[in-house]
């Protein structure tokens, strides 16, 4: 994992809102809960699903009761180093797959470019051993990353193409009217309920605005983190006219910022352009820092991409109890695979 380790510790204790946190072999990170299969499908996709006939009878087939192998609070799934790949999951599918609908190693990362050698190759090794006992591969979100070898967020303008380079720089005037504080995790302003419900409230506001609802965090996993100081977390906390209106909380690890979670109140986020105001500000500190990359986070691929950033892909191993439903359900993973149709239908218009 790419995170402070402490992250998964409090995931483990204080997981997101219905997760029920399972034990499984080689000390895996793993949750359980009723799995809505339609969460990655885009919304024609959904549009269209929910348009077949009966639907309202049959859609209680796909809420599957599924084990995830990972966590939401990491990039990729956690891998414990497994001298014998096919063991491990051999383990998996024989001890955990006949409690559960679906099984599914989720965030395998795909030649991830923040990730070293070693964990490429074993990851393939995890990979291959679960083809082998009979998964099978769905593309999974795209990971947005910046790399920090620009010298001033003017040389990030410059890159970009006129016409976007003139709405950044109209959108970046609005940090005039902004105060930003730079805080630590493990401040004595986290150890203050009503702060904490405050930073909550705002959390909420964007998680309810969220296309994807999978995992609510709860609040006290917010004061776990928050209240931790060896997390090396920081969150810039945005003020205008004196009001808290938003932030960003991010970790500093292995020479990268990650940026994780966001709070905003609407509509005061938007009215000072926050989300582009923010982005920028992170880049600016992962550069002074000396930091080697900026780690975006999952969702909303095409507003990060007019951002400037680059992506790279995961992968999620499934392996489907029913084998009639998994016969079924194969062939039918690319209406899941929402992220890589994006990706791929970009690089169609923007291929010379």
């Amino acid at each position: 994992m790419i995170e402070p380790p402490a992250l998964l510790t409090h995931f483990n204790a204080h997981p997101p809102q219905d997760f029920k946190i399972v034990e499984l072999p080689g000390s895996m990170p793993g949750f359980a809960l009723r799995f809505d299969l339609s969460t990655t499908m885009d919304a024609r996709a959904q549009r269209r699903l929910q348009a077949l006939p009966l639907y309202r009878y049959w859609r209680r087939w796909l809420t599957p009761y599924t084990c995830f192998v990972g966590t939401t609070c990491t990039e990729y799934l956690p891998l414990p180093y497994a001298p014998n790949a096919e063991h491990l999951v051999q383990s998996l599918v024989n001890e955990i797959a006949p409690q559960f609908d679906f099984l599914i190693l989720k965030d395998l990362p795909a030649h991830s470019p923040l990730t070293g050698d070693a964990a490429t190759r074993h990851t393939e090794q995890i990979r291959t051993a679960c083809q082998q006992a009979g998964f099978f591969i769905v593309e999974g979100q795209a990971l947005a990353y910046v790399p920090v070898d620009y010298a001033s967020t003017e040389e990030i303008l410059e890159r970009m193409p006129r016409a976007r380079r003139k709405e950044m720089k109209r959108k970046l005037k609005a940090r005039a009217g902004l105060e930003i504080e730079t805080l630590h995790t493990g401040d004595a302003f986290f150890h203050e309920p009503t702060n904490l419900d405050f930073l909550y409230a705002l959390y909420t506001n964007v998680y309810q605005q969220s296309e994807i609802h999978f995992d609510r965090l709860t609040p006290d996993f917010f004061r776990a983190i928050l209240q931790d100081a060896t997390l090396n977390g920081v969150l810039f906390l945005y003020r205008a006219a004196g009001a808290i209106i938003g932030y960003n909380l991010c970790f500093e690890q292995n020479g990268m910022l990650l940026d994780k979670y966001v709070g905003f109140a609407y509509p005061q986020s938007r009215e000072h352009n926050l989300y582009t105001v923010s982005w920028f500000h992170n880049l600016d500190y992962a550069q002074a820092r000396g930091l080697h990359t900026y780690v975006a986070g999952w969702t909303d691929p095409e507003i990060k991409r007019h951002l400037g950033a680059q992506f790279t892909f995961t992968q999620h191993a499934v392996y489907i109890r029913n084998p009639i439903l998994r016969s079924l359900l194969k062939p039918l993973r690319r209406f899941f695979e929402a992220d890589r149709q994006w990706h791929e239908e970009h690089a169609k218009t923007t291929r010379p």
